[in-house]
């Protein structure tokens, strides 16, 4: 990946590979970009800190792009949802916005107690509480019928709370 970024990077600033290269290579070592600058001419080619500046950014970005589209490769991959086109679209993106606008299709959505409740089997009982029962007696009886250990609801007044989410 760093090869692919690098010569990515190289062609997009039309700077020498093996300058962007080393540049890299003296900022991982801890160097500052004043120093890069002003001590390290031959290694740059005489760059000013403005380019090794755009060289450190225009990397960082790359970089996190690259780690981002194999994240959500990864990701909609987990729910056996990647086609191979898909797959490809996202590989050729230029782009970190463009990449999430692909991954947004397939993204979880946030658990809220209403979809919580939905999970347990209580929309119909919501439904009903819509209606508005005349005898609480009535709401009592519907809400016997939704009691589940394995869906977590073990009481009337569990059933009535998660159908009110």
């Amino acid at each position: 990946m760093y090869e692919k970024i690098t010569k990515n990077l190289a062609t997009k600033l039309k700077i020498q590979d093996k300058y962007v290269k080393n540049v890299l290579d003296l900022l991982e070592e801890g160097n500052t970009i004043a120093f890069i600058a002003r001590y390290r001419k031959e290694l740059t080619n005489s760059l000013d800190e403005v380019a090794i500046k755009q060289i450190q950014d225009e990397f960082n970005y790359l970089k996190s792009l690259e780690e981002r589209k194999e994240e959500v490769i990864r990701l909609i991959s987990e729910k056996g949802l990647l086609t191979d086109e898909l797959k490809k679209d996202i590989l050729a993106q230029e782009k970190l916005q463009r990449v999430e606008d692909l991954y947004r299709p397939f993204k979880e959505k946030k658990r809220t107690k209403a979809t919580i409740a939905k999970e347990k089997g209580l929309e119909k009982l919501a439904e009903f509480i819509l209606k508005l029962p005349k005898k609480l007696a009535d709401l009592n009886k519907e809400a016997e019928k939704y009691i589940s250990e394995e869906k977590e609801v073990n009481s009337i007044q569990d059933a009535i709370t998660y159908a009110l989410d």
